[in-house]
């Protein structure tokens, strides 16, 4: 995974892309589901770089 997630990060991609899996979605959306869920977590604590306008 990128180099900037903790090892909590992980945790929740692992989890969220499990429960996805389980509900019957391909892996590949499984992982984009889990790592945009992780990003945007990040971004709402303040631990991503801020795009300028």
């Amino acid at each position: 995974m990128p180099a900037r997630w903790t090892a909590k990060d992980e945790r929740q991609y692992e989890h969220i892309k499990e429960s996805e899996r389980d509900m019957g979605r391909p892996m590949r959306r499984a992982k984009s589901i889990a790592a945009a869920t992780v990003n945007k977590r990040r971004a709402s604590e303040g631990r991503t770089a801020q795009r300028k306008k």
